[in-house]
């Protein structure tokens, strides 16, 4: 299950519900804005992966 610090749920917050559902689901703990950062730069590099892959 995943955990949102109380110190950063107004940015998670902010984030759109697509995200936060994708980063909910990765069942991590973000218990700072570094971990917040890091979360968001793997959904983006597994969607560039994914994109790169993608046939044309």
């Amino acid at each position: 299950m995943s955990y949102v610090d109380e110190s950063i749920r107004d940015k998670f917050e902010s984030l759109s519900t697509n995200l936060k559902n994708a980063i909910l689901e990765r069942d991590v703990r973000l218990n700072n804005i570094h971990d917040l950062i890091r979360v968001l730069e793997d959904i983006v590099s597994e969607a560039e992966a994914e994109e790169a892959s993608a046939p044309r």
